[in-house]
């Protein structure tokens, strides 16, 4: 994304879960709430639903795009 200022020292100073909707934002797709609750949905970010809550699990996505390759 242009100008996101997505830092090391952001991601590991992220909390390990967060509600989507913060996730969102932190990640500067607060115009774009329905993309992220999407991609919830489908299962592209791993997320757990506690109550009426929906949280995003940060620490097993930072995990798991350190384990992917990137070309």
């Amino acid at each position: 994304m242009e100008g996101t200022d997505l830092t090391l020292s952001r991601v590991i100073g992220a909390p390990p879960v967060m509600p989507w909707r913060e996730f969102a934002n932190w990640i500067r797709m607060e115009n774009e709430h329905d993309t992220v609750r999407g991609w919830i949905r489908n299962g592209y970010l791993p997320s757990k639903k506690i109550g009426k809550y929906v949280l995003v699990n940060v620490a097993l996505l930072t995990k798991q795009l350190m384990e992917e390759e990137w070309e």
